[in-house]
């Protein structure tokens, strides 16, 4: 089996807001791995396979060196979904696997 992923993936655990379209509310999770291409994100949504994403990822400044928090709104499609190793999405949140098709960097006002 030939490995999809491309590009330097980065291990970091960093706050992310899953919005989508046929869900009132956001969930929320953490990024496992981030590069230019994709996330991995562990959170209890549930997200289908081939199924579109927005998301915001934080980013502190310890990892910016900018002042404050720089926020990035992505949107991108889920490519792959793994259960959690006991079975409970709500206490160890579910692996999700994003392609990142576009993003832009919010400002704050």
């Amino acid at each position: 089996m030939s490995d999809a992923r491309t590009g330097k993936r980065f291990p970091l655990e960093l706050p992310i807001k899953i919005h989508k379209a046929d869900v009132v509310g956001d969930s929320s999770g953490v990024t496992g791995n981030l590069s230019a291409a994709g996330v991995y994100i562990r959170a209890d949504a549930s997200l289908d396979i081939g199924s579109p994403v927005e998301f915001e990822i934080t980013l502190p400044p310890e990892v910016t060196g900018a002042k404050e928090n720089v926020v990035i709104q992505c949107r991108g499609r889920v490519v792959r979904t793994d259960e959690p190793p006991s079975g409970d999405a709500k206490e160890e949140g579910r692996g999700v696997a994003c392609v990142i098709d576009s993003y832009e960097f919010v400002r704050n006002s």
